[in-house]
């Protein structure tokens, strides 16, 4: 039976899921059937997870298979709403765009000039080719600081059929041109990319970007600006937190077996199983990361790993070199290292709890499996009566795994440049993704405030605040998102991420057997 306490928390997680849902739907309503079909969309994402959790608030737990067909059932349900979404979009867009051919054929458009006040007209039949010269629009070049000659080639490359342009903005060493998208974002961004390349060569870079108000803009910066390979300093750095978390692993792994590493260095041996499992996660994910960055041509930093005394390591920080084509690039990549350290981790524990038995090399207290509703869940299934003792042996695989599991999901946080935040940035846009990385800092503070002996979220609050909390760069595609598929993937990750994170309460736990 549910005691009081949990009775509230339980009614409050249903209100609050409730009324997230409410929200949604009134904030879609009115943008008609698109955005009804996007609010279903996130609702097919949340309801199987709602039901698990919820189903396992009151004891019930699901097996593997049934998660499995809870996931492939709602995947199935968002890829067809996607295409349904994106259906009614591009009926949208061919209304519009029939809008502003019919606008531009009654009345000629006007370009705005430096000064915002003098305009011309500009005829309806004027093409790709036939672009008016940049000298009709004069710019003062002591405010746009890329040069005149080039400014009137960058400038030749806008046509109707592309991005039809009708102001330019100092920015930075380049120039933001703003106008009219016509056609598909990648499609036209490419044509443009293409003729300034023709044009300029490799001097100059295209971005096709949001501004504030959400309109299509061009931004064409130097190519000086791009992502700098790693220097030789930095990547002695790299090899030096590689040593200190071969040291910290071998450490780590000699808490776990009952001793003290550094004061006892000749035991090595005993602990080097274990740290080299962790290193094995650890290689994972540097593997998924460049095998993914190789398949689109792109160069990575060597990786910068931070050490950990609790559990090795809490993973590595990594630069991109290039810049990247899209945002469905940069979730490929993100995922990837994930995807690849998550998938053995999880393996590494489903095994070691298959070959756990009396004689184990651990004997831990079964509220060893509260700190997870991912692990505990897991060794439920699996473990089942075991766990009503208060010791129960365990392979070293699942510790092993564990670990993996939570350096894996600490990276998921969906914030700055850690995987989640590249996730949530490549999914949703970077507006979004400062607002997770804000309530991720506030959320991180908070627990570290109730949790003072626990100093894992005070030390990722700091890593963030100070190394990690700054937006990936924008790609040179910034308008095209990603595909259905890989938005589900991007957030299934973060959902286990959750999972994995998330403790069990102890009555919660008792109720399902775990700790006796």
């Amino acid at each position: 039976m549910f005691n009081s306490s949990e009775s509230i928390v339980t009614i409050g997680i249903v209100l609050l899921a409730l009324g997230t849902l409410f929200w949604g739907y009134s904030r879609a309503k009115p943008f008609g059937k698109a955005g009804i079909l996007a609010w279903l969309q996130s609702v097919v994402l949340m309801v199987p997870w709602l039901v698990f959790f919820g189903l396992f608030a009151v004891g019930i737990y699901l097996n593997l298979v049934g998660i499995i067909l809870l996931l492939v059932v709602s995947v199935g349900i968002y890829i067809y709403i996607g295409k349904r979404l994106r259906a009614a979009g591009q009926d949208r867009i061919l209304r519009d765009r029939g809008k502003d051919l019919t606008s531009t054929a009654r009345a000629p458009q006007p370009l705005q000039t430096d000064d915002e006040s003098n305009f011309r007209q500009t005829p309806p039949e004027f093409s790709s080719e036939s672009e008016p010269e940049p000298e009709e629009t004069p710019i003062a070049p002591e405010i746009l600081p890329i040069p005149e000659e080039d400014l009137k080639q960058i400038q030749g490359i806008f046509g109707i059929d592309t991005f039809f342009r009708t102001e330019t903005i100092s920015y930075q060493e380049g120039a933001i041109f703003k106008g009219n998208l016509r056609g598909e974002p990648q499609e036209a961004r490419d044509r443009l990319a293409a003729k300034l390349q023709e044009r300029l060569g490799e001097k100059y870079r295209l971005f096709l970007v949001e501004n504030p108000d959400g309109k299509p803009v061009v931004i064409v910066l130097p190519s000086s600006n791009d992502p700098q390979a790693s220097t030789l300093a930095q990547k002695n750095f790299a090899l030096v937190l590689l040593f200190c978390t071969l040291v910290t692993s071998i450490e780590a792994a000699g808490l776990w077996l009952g001793f003290d590493w550094f004061g006892e260095l000749s035991r090595y041996p005993e602990a080097l199983p274990i740290a080299l499992g962790l290193c094995i996660i650890l290689a994972a994910r540097e593997i998924g990361y460049r095998l993914f960055a190789q398949r689109y041509n792109l160069r990575l930093s060597w990786p910068f790993f931070i050490p950990s005394l609790q559990i090795g390591s809490f993973g590595s920080i990594i630069r991109f070199e290039s810049l990247l084509p899209n945002r469905s690039v940069l979730l490929d990549i993100s995922l990837a290292g994930p995807a690849f350290s998550g998938i053995v981790s999880f393996l590494m524990v489903v095994t070691g709890l298959i070959l756990s038995q009396p004689g184990s090399l651990f004997k831990i207290p079964t509220q060893f499996f509260q700190g997870s509703v991912l692990v505990g869940s897991l060794a439920k299934v699996i473990l089942g009566d075991a766990l009503q003792a208060s010791i129960v042996d365990i392979h070293p695989l699942t510790v092993i795994g564990w670990l993996g599991l939570v350096i894996t999901a600490l990276n998921l946080m969906p914030a700055g440049q850690l995987d989640g935040g590249r996730i949530v940035q490549a999914i949703y846009g970077r507006k979004t993704a400062r607002r997770t990385t804000i309530a991720t800092l506030i959320i991180l503070g908070i627990v570290a405030i109730i949790s003072p002996s626990n100093p894992i979220p005070l030390y990722w609050g700091i890593v963030i605040l100070f190394l990690q909390r700054g937006l990936e760069r924008p790609s040179l595609n910034e308008l095209t998102e990603p595909d259905d598929a890989r938005a589900a993937l991007g957030l299934l990750a973060l959902f286990l991420m959750l999972a994995t994170l998330i403790p069990l309460s102890p009555g919660l736990a008792g109720r399902l057997g775990i700790g006796g």
